[in-house]
């Protein structure tokens, strides 16, 4: 019988980071679902659409044993309907612990079948984020190295459409 678990976050965009617990999640489960939140209150810099082609594209390399998806309401209805047993979340300082623990709490008391698993993200990623990439992408800063190849150019296209950065001659 194939594991499953659900990698559940807004991945807006896939960092490295990100990348990382998916590659070391892969290595505990059969399948892992990359599953972006919808949430109609927050307005992304990418759409979901465009975050779920982003994460298939940067990791093509595992598009056997991966699936991207996106949902709304409850984690834990969404992993009983997916039939995954786990919720795989990364932690990359003791700051995440408090918020992470109590989620992990409350999905255990709405559905005891789905195990929270933490792993800690690799010191090389411990400081990257999300809004730091955005952050420094919106000044120009070179990115490269903490987003894939992919990821990279359309955020340097949107910072551009937004006029944060100028394209050179």
């Amino acid at each position: 019988m194939k594991t499953i678990a659900i990698y559940p976050g807004s991945f807006d965009p896939l960092t490295n980071g990100h990348t990382d617990i998916i590659e070391r999640a892969l290595s505990l489960f059969d399948t892992v679902i990359v599953a972006i939140l919808h949430n109609p209150n927050k307005t992304g810099l990418f759409t979901v659409e465009e975050r779920k082609e982003l994460i298939r594209q940067s990791l093509v390399e595992y598009e056997d044993r991966i699936e991207v998806d996106s949902f709304d309401g409850l984690l834990v209805d969404y992993a009983e309907k997916k039939g995954a047993k786990a919720i795989v979340r990364g932690m990359r300082a003791m700051g995440d612990f408090e918020s992470e623990f109590q989620m992990a709490m409350m999905n255990r008391r709405l559905n005891r079948e789905v195990q929270t698993v933490f792993l800690i993200t690799g010191l090389r990623w411990i400081f990257t984020s999300s809004s730091v990439i955005k952050e420094a992408a919106r000044f120009g800063a070179d990115i490269s190295g903490m987003v894939s190849p992919a990821v990279h150019l359309r955020l340097k296209e949107k910072m551009e459409q937004a006029g944060y950065i100028r394209r050179q001659p």
